[in-house]
């Protein structure tokens, strides 16, 4: 029996990448940084080949988190920035980006269907100090009991530690665990190979069906969640992808 659903955060719960995009092209535009590109969508796409690539490094164990932030930071514009420079350009674009935060609209469904049947928690790659205020401005903070983030944990999916550290915090073996997570292989392969219940939820449909890692269970919207897991609840759709 499935007695916990512990979250991935950002394209999972939070729509990162349209806020992302919608922020940074705002941020770039008042900076006056799009001259050098023909679009603000390319600029976009810069920014966010350079914040993966970053973020492989913080994942390695590296760099620290603002480490890599900063790095970001000073390998899209080419320039040397102090740590100080770096951390103002970014508080600016926060304020753009943090303007287009919204939870996707299957969010808040599905946690009130599961909200009396299963303990929630997340575990994300990011830091404590990000997701818990990301959480509480988009009003879902108290539907969590615990909340790990590899920054402080010290380890970062797909390690099985990170996972085993979050059924830990529930007090609960793995395979009374789902993980639910956006990527097919830090999330859905990583949590898999942890021995938990894997959901990898695949929005936008990134691979055909002969294609998709094997492992986790596949679905296309949260509203398919309380069949995955078997949940005593009248919400829920079948699975899209079959």
């Amino acid at each position: 029996m499935i007695r916990a659903v512990v979250w991935d955060v950002d394209d999972t719960l939070f729509d990162y990448t349209t806020a992302d995009r919608v922020g940074m092209g705002a941020h770039l535009a008042a900076e006056g940084l799009l001259e050098g590109y023909a679009t603000a969508a390319e600029a976009v796409v810069r920014w966010r080949e350079i914040t993966d690539q970053q973020w492989a490094r913080f994942s390695a164990g590296e760099v620290t988190f603002e480490g890599q932030r900063r790095e970001r930071i000073r390998v899209f514009l080419g320039e040397a920035l102090s740590d100080a420079e770096a951390d103002d350009w970014f508080a600016r674009y926060l304020r753009h980006y943090e303007a287009a935060w919204a939870l996707f609209p299957d969010v808040l469904p599905v946690l009130d269907a599961l909200a009396a049947s299963h303990r929630h928690a997340v575990l994300s790659n990011s830091s404590l100090t990000v997701q818990d205020r990301k959480l509480r401005v988009l009003g879902v903070h108290n539907r969590f009991e615990v909340i790990l983030c590899a920054a402080e944990l010290g380890v970062s999916k797909p390690e099985a530690a990170a996972f085993l550290a979050a059924c830990d915090a529930l007090g609960l073996a793995p395979h009374e665990v789902a993980y639910v997570g956006d990527h097919p292989e830090i999330d859905g392969r990583g949590a898999a190979e942890a021995g938990l219940m894997s959901v990898w939820i695949d929005r936008n449909g990134v691979y055909a069906a002969g294609d998709a890692p094997t492992g986790p269970h596949r679905i296309a919207s949260l509203a398919e969640l309380p069949a995955v897991l078997g949940a005593d609840t009248r919400f829920g759709a079948p699975s899209t992808f079959g």
